[in-house]
């Protein structure tokens, strides 16, 4: 797909297309500058400027001075009154891959050969609104947005309720007198915590959701009442000081950033001085890798040359300084045709929506399909087939389409209704009062069953290798399996006759399911797909009963027994029972049981039927009632980082949900506890600190959990 929905024509005729070009260019620098309503993705911005720049370099004599390539930012609004910079708020280059990082600083070197052997700084480039702070005799008077690089936006009613912005400076006395003017830019930016919090108030009261924390931060700050800018929680980071009217009172960067952080401005720990094209290498791929370990966004490393007396021989060109570049990060979010929106039945008969999609490369990785969650989230974000949309891929989340380009939606398009028909069975699709989900009805629906198969056979359950979505299909079209007990009854005379799978693929395949017949029960209770029950539920189960005929005698006879194991309680106690209650889920087991697969915990010893009663009337009446031990982290925020003993991230996460609580991806105000494991993020360690959040060693999980209580030193 070309970019912004343009035919890139400009070699057959580029004064042309470099019209069209500054044509869209201006009009979405407008959108993104003034009005906070970007419709194209930046990658996609990017690419348009890229392009231009491509025919201006082939076609000399189509530059202009007013083109957007030698141009900063957008004309301010005139909602805002006009501010003067003292000086120009430039724009950075941009370097999208290492080589052009190298090339870089290949033309510094050419430019003073002293650059060679010159210090960088590296910054993480925030994901935010640039501004502009101007302090007369170290108190606040003005704030002020980039605006066209000379002229911005008086915002200062609204920066002085972002708590991170210092009114008063406070200079320190060994760095001589305080300057009677001074300049402080930065980045305000919304943080991840603020952005979920913002979006879900927005999802309460019915309204729309915002696509990301930039625009978030961005029409926040630009609100003509400063009390709503005051209740979105902006943050702010400083990264350069201007000295007006005066030399600077330090000879580098990182002197000035050291000073910043000693007048109280909040400078980002993150940044750091390195020597040598290899160090600003490293920097950018380790910040490339880690960049979701932050609680913001960041799309980038901006490099810069260390040396203040450096840069002015350096100098700028007519909208960027020469000694410094933003090394962007491969683009989240893309644009792309929505080509249609399908329904996928789970295992569990949920129907959910997804968007399939002109194949895009965002993320790293070529998209051709995105979840839309469910039929609120579509009707809410008004995409529809036919439409050019913005998907996100961050790391490795699932795709998602974010919202609708609306100037480029066809002519007589309608809005998109869920069916009520199953696209498999054709069953009824019920959504039932109170909840935002729909589901097929008909148990024996053949999307259900092979997503239950798929489950069964999956790495966190049986791990079945070869054994995937596209096998399982093909093997239940042909009548081969009905429920994951068949598997084990499959036979090498008939599966050698089937197309793409040879005599060698059906060895492996058979003597993969002969491996996962020694599988623990905690492994089989998770394959089994028992709704509420993860890996660390199942291990709680597995220890507690030792295997599954206890195990479906106790839920028979009394699911309160369930209720009274650690970490299970009576909603995950009832769906248990309710699942071996079902007359063709035992007929699985005994499939199961029939063709060998192991049904104990090792090393558990099933207790007889009186030590099962008086281990469940001991653990209810320690816990004070049924499920009690379960709610130890009720209320409660706790973020885990890095690799725990015998926890992978979702079992840690999930561990700490059963018991009631939460596990966000990122260290806020409202975090109990941060649980430390090996190589853990070291920005959540460093913002844990900066909140004076309790740490807990990762041996000490399993404490945490059980009592509720940090541990003690």
């Amino acid at each position: 797909m070309s970019t912004a929905g343009q035919p890139a024509d400009g070699s057959r005729d580029p004064a042309r297309r470099a019209r069209q070009l500054r044509e869209l260019i201006a009009r979405h620098a407008r959108l993104y500058y003034q009005l906070d309503t970007p419709e194209i993705s930046d990658a996609d911005y990017d690419a348009l400027v890229r392009e231009l720049q491509g025919i201006e370099a082939a076609h000399p004599e189509l530059t202009s001075p007013e083109s957007p390539t030698a141009t900063v930012g957008a004309p301010p609004s005139p909602l805002f009154a006009p501010v003067v910079h003292h000086e120009p708020m430039m724009s950075l280059d941009n370097a999208f891959d290492l080589a052009e990082l190298q090339a870089w600083v290949d033309r510094l070197g050419r430019l003073a050969p002293e650059t060679t052997a010159a210090d960088f700084v590296c910054e993480l480039k925030i994901d935010g609104l640039a501004i502009s702070l101007t302090y007369e005799d170290g108190r606040l008077v003005r704030a002020a947005t980039r605006g066209d690089g000379r002229t911005g936006e008086d915002v200062t009613a609204n920066v002085a309720t972002v708590a991170a912005v210092p009114h008063q400076l406070a200079w320190p006395a060994e760095r001589g007198p305080l300057p009677a003017l001074l300049e402080v830019r930065g980045e305000i930016y919304m943080p991840a915590p603020a952005f979920e919090e913002l979006n879900r108030r927005q999802i309460e009261a019915g309204q729309k959701t915002f696509a990301n924390p930039r625009n978030s931060a961005a029409g926040s700050l630009r609100q003509k009442d400063p009390s709503v800018t005051a209740r979105r929680e902006l943050a702010f980071w400083a990264y350069q000081l201007v000295t007006v009217g005066r030399e600077a009172p330090v000879a580098t960067h990182s002197e000035a950033l050291a000073l910043l952080g000693q007048c109280g401005v909040p400078v980002n720990p993150a940044n750091a001085v390195v020597h040598g094209v290899d160090e600003v290498f490293a920097f950018c791929r380790h910040w490339q890798e880690h960049r979701h370990d932050l609680p913001y966004e960041i799309d980038g490393v901006v490099v810069k040359v260390d040396d203040l007396a450096l840069r002015a021989r350096l100098g700028a060109t007519s909208h960027a300084p020469r000694w410094a570049i933003a090394f962007k990060f491969p683009p989240e979010e893309r644009d792309t045709r929505l080509l249609r929106i399908d329904v996928s039945i789970g295992r569990t008969g949920r129907a959910t929506p997804f968007a399939v999609l002109q194949p895009v490369l965002v993320g790293g990785s070529t998209v051709s399909m995105a979840t839309l969650h469910n039929e609120d989230q579509v009707a809410l974000k008004d995409v529809r087939p036919g439409d050019t949309v913005v998907v996100r891929k961050a790391g490795d989340v699932i795709p998602e389409v974010v919202g609708p380009v609306l100037s480029q939606r066809p002519a007589g398009s309608e809005p998109w209704r869920f069916p009520t028909r199953c696209p498999s069975c054709g069953g009824a699709l019920v959504r039932l009062p109170g909840e935002s989900d729909t589901f097929c009805t008909n148990l024996d629906c053949p999307a259900q069953r092979v997503q239950r198969i798929v489950h069964f056979a999956s790495r966190s359950g049986m791990d079945i290798e070869g054994m995937g979505e596209k096998r399982v299909q093909q093997l239940v079209d042909l009548g081969m399996l009905h429920d994951p007990g068949d598997l084990y009854r499959l036979e090498r005379s008939r599966l050698v006759e089937l197309e793409r799978l040879g005599p060698q693929s059906v060895d492996n395949l058979l003597q993969a399911l002969q491996a996962s017949k020694t599988r623990p029960l905690s492994r089989l209770l998770v394959a089994l797909g028992i709704r509420h029950v993860g890996p660390t539920g199942a291990r709680e189960l597995a220890r507690t009963f030792g295997d599954l005929p206890t195990l479906v005698a106790v839920a028979g006879e009394d699911p309160e027994r369930l209720a009274a194991v650690e970490g299970i309680g009576p909603v995950i106690a009832t769906s248990v029972a309710e699942f071996f209650a079902s007359p063709a889920n035992l007929q699985v087991v005994d499939k199961l049981r029939d063709a060998g697969v192991a049904m104990a915990e090792p090393g558990v010893t099933p207790p007889a039927a009186g030590e099962q009663r008086a281990a469940a009337a001991a653990a209810t009446g320690s816990s004070a009632g049924s499920g009690a031990s379960a709610a130890t982290m009720a209320g409660r925020s706790v973020v885990v980082t890095g690799t725990l003993a015998g926890y992978t991230r979702e079992e840690a996460e999930e561990a700490i949900v059963a018991r009631g609580g939460k596990s966000p991806g990122s260290v806020s105000k409202r975090t109990w506890a941060v649980v430390v494991g090996a190589d853990p993020g070291l920005a959540k360690l460093r913002r844990a600190e900066e909140l004076g959040v309790p740490v807990v060693a990762g041996d000490r999980f399993d404490e945490l959990l059980r009592t509720g209580q940090l541990p003690g030193p």
